[in-house]
């Protein structure tokens, strides 16, 4: 059994963060979506009332590591200033990943 920074690599975690820079109208949602589903993760991505992207990610340490790393570039597009993220153990179950509306 592989571990990196605590977590068992089968274990599900959570990845949440706040992307900040150009990241609305420039496809990062549906960048971070289209993402998300190819690594088969399950959680949400909305764009803020701020300009800043929201995104929660459910799945394997690992694959939310790689996932992280493809959303600190983001798409062409994008300009990604800066991504605050926290890690954590799941408090709810996330069924699939969408692109969720606030507000």
């Amino acid at each position: 059994m592989w571990y990196s920074f605590g977590y068992m690599s089968d274990k599900k975690s959570e990845f949440h963060c706040i992307v900040t820079g150009r990241v609305q109208g420039v496809s990062y949602r549906n960048f971070a979506h289209a993402m998300a589903l190819d690594l088969n993760l399950t959680g949400f991505v909305a764009n803020l009332p701020d300009g800043s992207v929201e995104v929660l990610a459910q799945g394997e340490y690992g694959v939310l590591k790689v996932f992280r790393n493809h959303l600190v570039v983001g798409p062409d597009t994008a300009r990604v200033k800066n991504l605050y993220e926290e890690w954590r153990e799941p408090t709810r179950e996330y069924d699939s990943f969408k692109v969720v509306h606030i507000g």
